[in-house]
């Protein structure tokens, strides 16, 4: 049982999972045991509060961990996308004649590939976003083909290496761990949540979180670009927050109760009771309220999209996720109305998890399984 298991840490803005699972039938997951606690968090690239975060990691191991004891031999660990860059390359190896490709040509290219040590970042990932022929035809996976010369587009992900020793040490407080793998949550994400077909000709995904966001390119078999910045759905309940000056949990509330795309009169309110306390506000006001928020965040999107220098993506889809997607109902056709483009919502094809919000924890699982060598984790 345990040879067919793995023990993944999936770190997010507001909270941390912690899960052991297996493979199940048909694409799905065995989840043996869980863990969600929520935390303090993180923005502009820095965890808000060092020791909460480390106590959270202490409390989820613990919890998720225990019943195998004070070791695990391998731990998948996501990588935020606040704390992870994209670097890509373009190499070409040249052969005196036509030959066929092999892995030894293709390890080759990935070394000649290899980006400049950068300081304060280390490379977690690479893999090539597609490979070139001497014949112009592009190819994901050139072993075994025919050619004089070998182009590869590899995309390297690199983090912040002061977030990865932090991450060690809390965990390494409390457990034993032989290897660490990072996983960074921009690739995971994209390989799982978008066809192939759907990412061959480019594609566009947009995470949305409770206090940081993402957007990315993602092309082939990884992603060409990517932005993080520090705005979610928890953002939205602090402007309704201070804009009718209530407590965060009764804004919290209002933004998941009304439903933008309603057409309730001007007369329509909404109501709650939190604490003793009774509150009132007429749905119009907070829909103008939320729709402010939501504006504010396609303005980013559409930074983010003006930064991409690549092909034209200006009438792409925008495919979004993440648990900031579910909160607002509307929220997806208030985007796609703002920036005039098809906004569609991708989630995990699995039953019970098939909504947005577990996105990250299964596109992280799913990747470490295919990161995982064939050994026994515990």
């Amino acid at each position: 049982m345990r040879q067919r298991s793995i023990a993944v840490l999936d770190i997010r803005s507001s909270e941390i999972c912690g899960a052991v699972a297996e493979k199940g039938v048909n694409n799905t997951f065995i989840i043996k045991g869980k863990t969600i606690c929520a935390y303090d968090g993180y923005a502009e690239g820095e965890l808000l509060d060092i020791d909460n975060f480390n106590k959270v990691i202490a409390d989820v191991i613990r919890s998720t961990f225990a019943p195998y004891g004070g070791y695990i031999k391998d731990l998948f660990i996501s990588v935020p996308a606040e704390f992870s860059e994209v670097r890509l390359t373009d190499k070409v190896l040249t052969f005196s004649g036509s030959q066929t490709i092999s892995r030894r040509h293709v390890s080759a290219l990935d070394e000649l590939s290899q980006p400049a040590d950068e300081e304060g970042m280390t490379v977690v990932k690479s893999g090539a976003l597609y490979y070139v022929l001497s014949d112009n035809r592009n190819i994901i996976d050139p072993v075994g083909s025919v050619s004089d010369s070998l182009r590869g587009r590899l995309s390297f992900y690199v983090a912040k290496t002061a977030f990865l020793e932090c991450t060690a040490r809390a965990i390494g407080k409390c457990i034993s761990v032989r290897n660490l793998h990072w996983i960074p949550e921009i690739y995971s994400q994209s390989m799982y949540l978008l066809k192939p077909s759907v990412r061959d000709g480019r594609a566009l995904i947009m995470d949305i979180g409770n206090i940081s966001s993402s957007f990315s390119v993602v092309c082939g078999n990884g992603v060409e670009f990517s932005d993080a910045f520090s705005v979610g759905v928890g953002h939205i309940a602090l402007l309704l927050m201070e804009s009718l000056n209530i407590p965060y949990d009764v804004a919290d509330h209002f933004i998941r109760s009304v439903n933008l795309n309603a057409k309730g009169g001007f007369a329509s309110v909404e109501e709650y009771r939190s604490e003793g306390k009774f509150y009132s506000f007429r749905t119009s006001e907070l829909r103008d309220i939320i729709n402010e928020g939501l504006d504010g965040l396609c303005g980013i999107i559409e930074e983010c999209r003006q930064a991409y220098v690549g092909k034209d993506i200006s009438s792409k889809p925008i495919y979004l996720t993440g648990e900031g997607v579910g909160a607002i109902r509307g929220l997806t056709e208030r985007i796609s109305s703002r920036l005039v483009v098809p906004v569609e919502v991708v989630a995990p094809k699995v039953p019970y998890y098939d909504k947005p919000q577990f996105s990250s924890l299964f596109s992280f699982m799913a990747a470490a399984f295919d990161e995982k060598i064939k050994f026994s984790i515990f």
